[in-house]
């Protein structure tokens, strides 16, 4: 039988929640764009027509700042994956809104869950927290090519990982911005497994030398509790399966991960996520000097002062939140 907590109702409301993030873009993607097109051949072909040539227009949106929406980003459903954890967002410094700033996300996980209910949502009250400050969350480009997902991503604060993306945000759209960027990418999602704090961050040092072109401060952040709710079924490099994964990233942009969670009335094996707290917690900014050409030696002195930041970061809350008082920052 299953236990009390699985059986309540507000735990119900809280997986369909999440299983509503993962659907709403397969729906578009598999449901909604099909439909669209089929509609060319209707009476109904102006819809379609109208909004092709209007996405033509609009395609450079996602590369300067996108089309926020308040409406979205407070949507309540947001607040109930939020709940279902819960995700829990930790300021330790203020951030000026006379600034900008790249904030490093670390560390991936599976989806990311912290980096979106914080950064994407107000769920957990992102702009009450760090009033005067606007958040974006880069992702990978090639979902902004895609019809109706680029807007619905648009709406949330999303932008696109690119180089003219980045500069337009920090330098034609005042102050107060704040551009999130996951370090260690796609790549990182394998290294997530449960009790693992492996980040790819060594040779990833093009967010410094873009912090340094705008003067735009480095914040470092650290979620904790995203490695933990999922399991993931790791490959022998020399594996098939492996290959095959690599294969897939080269084609896709992303990582075809083999993971599980729970289910919706056992707990010990499905697609949901385990019910584990997700804490991010917002590091003091790394101070960075306007630089519009930096040499290679700056780009190195302030990639490793970020470095040092975010391990001290996780040092000091690693013992609160989970991680043993002996766990590590492993850079790779």
């Amino acid at each position: 039988m299953p236990s009390h907590w699985q059986c309540d109702p507000n735990f119900i409301i809280q997986a369909l929640a999440i299983c509503q993030w993962h659907l709403s873009y397969l729906a578009i993607f598999w449901i909604l764009l099909p439909t669209f097109f089929y509609l060319v051949f209707t009476p109904f072909w102006p819809l379609p027509v109208l909004y092709t040539a209007w996405f033509v227009l609009d395609w450079k949106t996602p590369e300067q700042g996108g089309r926020r929406s308040t409406w979205v980003r407070n949507w309540h459903v947001w607040t109930k994956i939020q709940d279902y954890f819960p995700i829990t967002l930790l300021k330790t410094k203020d951030l000026s809104p006379e600034h900008n700033y790249i904030m490093g996300v670390h560390p991936h996980g599976i989806l990311t869950f912290g980096a979106f209910c914080n950064f994407c949502t107000e769920a957990t009250g992102f702009s009450t927290v760090f009033p005067g400050i606007t958040p974006h969350l880069a992702t990978l480009s090639w979902f902004f090519k895609i019809p109706i997902i680029r807007d619905y991503l648009m709406a949330k604060g999303v932008c696109p990982v690119s180089q003219p993306c980045l500069d337009y945000l920090l330098s034609q759209r005042g102050s107060g911005n704040l551009v999130g960027i996951v370090i260690g990418g796609v790549g990182e999602a394998l290294q997530s497994v449960p009790n693992s704090t492996s980040l790819i961050i060594r040779k990833r040092k093009g967010f410094v030398r873009t912090a340094l072109q705008h003067g735009a401060h480095l914040v470092p952040t650290f979620t904790f509790g995203e490695t933990e709710v999922y399991h993931q079924v790791l490959f022998p490099e020399d594996s098939r399966m492996y290959r095959f994964q690599c294969w897939f990233h080269s084609f896709w942009g992303f990582y075809f991960c083999v993971f599980y969670g729970r289910g919706f009335f056992q707990d010990f094996w499905g697609l949901l996520p385990l019910p584990k707290p997700i804490i991010t917690v917002v590091g003091e900014p790394v101070m960075v000097p306007k630089m519009e050409n930096p040499n290679q030696e700056t780009v190195d002195k302030y990639h490793t002062l970020y470095m040092e930041a975010l391990r001290k970061l996780f040092d000091e809350y690693k013992t609160q939140y989970g991680a043993s008082k002996t766990q590590e920052l492993l850079f790779l």
